[in-house]
């Protein structure tokens, strides 16, 4: 997957994270999904605590926490390709930033469906890797709910449901949330998996089997805009939970929350093709 050149970024020269950019800007790049910048300290106090992970990665703390830090930039300046490479090469650190990479790129550029179901493939099982490793860091539970509610569209929310994904995504959701109370995407992504599963099959038989709700769904979603309102992806993902669960009876609000997406400021390339998304929807 990572050896077949991915389709580019085409505006990758908008976004520079160079030098000491990355750390100042760190707050505002990861509102949404509260990873902690890279440090060898932390990354040291992980390794002391599981002999496993020595195994992962040749070096000290502070090669991982240097390495780690090239791979996020990578990722917000739109070069998700070096990004996934670098973070492949961390082992259980580098997977929420691999995950993450895969999966904007799945979303928004890669046009093989079948090398995109791979890569979303591989990022949920190496999260599920590394949850067992680092079981106390939120984004390893998050991404490996993330990149299977993602295949999960890919081939039928449905047929998802039938293989048994949408307990493993509520499961690894549930366990962000504990983890990482202010994590909006987190909010974001179970507020959708109420909204798919009461679009697919009910709202009488999703909250006997599945526990959906309409009304769990938004609170969710406004706890997410509550706790990230400048990311365009909370009212993208907002329109598109209030389409599955209310269709046109919503659509001035649906119409709204693209518009309000499309015309915030993208702080880095996935927020510029959030952005984009939206306000494709919104014409």
């Amino acid at each position: 997957m990572a050896a077949k050149k991915w389709t580019a970024f085409a505006h990758q020269d908008a976004f520079d994270f160079s030098g000491a950019a990355l750390k100042k800007h760190w707050s505002r790049l990861h509102t949404g999904d509260q990873e902690p910048f890279p440090d060898a300290k932390r990354i040291a106090a992980a390794i002391a605590k599981d002999a496993d992970l020595k195994k992962i990665k040749k070096g000290d703390a502070a090669a991982i926490a240097a390495d780690l830090e090239q791979a996020w930039r990578a990722f917000h300046e739109g070069d998700f390709q070096a990004a996934y490479k670098l973070g492949d090469g961390l082992g259980a650190f580098g997977a929420s930033v691999a995950a993450k990479s895969a999966g904007i790129y799945a979303s928004y550029l890669c046009e093989d469906e079948a090398q995109k179901q791979a890569l979303l493939q591989d990022a949920a099982a190496r999260c599920e890797s590394a949850a067992a490793l680092l079981p106390d860091d939120a984004n390893v539970h998050y991404f490996h709910a993330f990149a299977l509610g993602r295949y999960s569209q890919c081939i039928s929310i449905t047929k998802a449901l039938a293989q048994g994904l949408g307990g493993k995504i509520k499961a690894s959701l549930k366990a962000a949330l504990e983890l990482a109370p202010k994590h909006a995407e987190a909010h974001l992504a179970l507020a959708l998996y109420h909204a798919e599963i009461i679009a697919k099959i009910g709202g009488m038989i999703g909250k006997l089997t599945y526990g959906a709700s309409a009304d769990e769904s938004q609170r969710l979603f406004d706890a997410a805009k509550k706790l990230a309102p400048k990311s365009p992806v909370v009212y993208l993902e907002q329109a598109r939970g209030l389409s599955l669960l209310h269709g046109k009876k919503k659509a001035a609000e649906i119409a709204q929350s693209y518009q309000e997406a499309a015309a915030l400021k993208p702080a880095d390339a996935m927020e510029y093709l959030d952005r984009q998304a939206a306000a494709a929807a919104a014409q």
